[in-house]
């Protein structure tokens, strides 16, 4: 897309997406996808890319998340989302091709989704929104997300592993435990790797000290 457009295009975008966001839950809300899109400008400079492609996808990845929690994970805001998006971006008037490969981005970048990414936008994208949830933040974003659910401050690895999602167990260790550690070996691309390493090696000394605490 030609710069001017793309960018008049972004703005309006953002616009309507902060709309969306306005009363979002914390852990997925702007700041959320406003951090996710930093990331994937710094995978996309060290990674052959379109970056109209992935930031696009980044704005709108989360769009149906509301709802998954609203629903308490009975909805999948990754195949919500995709939809959501390409009813979007139709009305936009932008090209089919454009629209088909953010669709996918959107569709394809949850950790726990069915679709594995393949193209190296889909691959930025997924990778930048991981990397929100490890490190300082993802540490921040757990407890936040625990807290709202109404889950406990903490329990044992036992009581973690046991407990159901959405419940008074699925505390931020639980998260850690069945996700967050995994997550740097789950990572796409050369950059996302890089990135992932140190905010790996924060989240384990996080949960080490917690865990030495109680």
């Amino acid at each position: 897309m030609e710069d001017k457009k793309y960018d008049e295009f972004f703005l309006n975008l953002v616009s309507l997406v902060k709309e969306e966001f306005r009363n979002a839950p914390g852990c997925h809300d702007w700041d959320h996808t406003e951090r996710v899109l930093r990331n994937s400008q710094i995978i996309c400079a060290g990674e052959k890319a379109d970056p109209q492609i992935v930031e696009t996808a980044v704005l709108l990845h989360d769009i149906s998340r509301p709802d998954e929690m609203k629903k308490k994970g009975g909805v999948c805001h990754a195949e919500a989302g995709a939809a959501r998006a390409e009813k979007i971006l139709r009305k936009f008037g932008l090209e089919e091709s454009f629209v088909r490969r953010v669709r996918l981005c959107v569709a394809n970048h949850r950790y726990r989704g069915k679709n594995t990414p393949e193209t190296i936008e889909e691959k930025i994208v997924y990778d930048a929104d991981k990397l929100d949830s490890i490190g300082a933040t993802g540490v921040g974003r757990a407890f936040h997300f625990a807290g709202r659910i109404g889950a406990r401050l903490h329990n044992t690895e036992e009581e973690a592993l046991r407990a159901k999602s959405y419940s008074r167990e699925d505390s931020a260790y639980r998260e850690y435990l069945v996700k967050l550690r995994h997550v740097p070996e789950k990572m796409l691309t050369k950059t996302g790797r890089k990135l992932a390493r140190r905010r790996a090696s924060f989240i384990k000394k996080f949960f080490d000290e917690i865990n030495r605490e109680m």
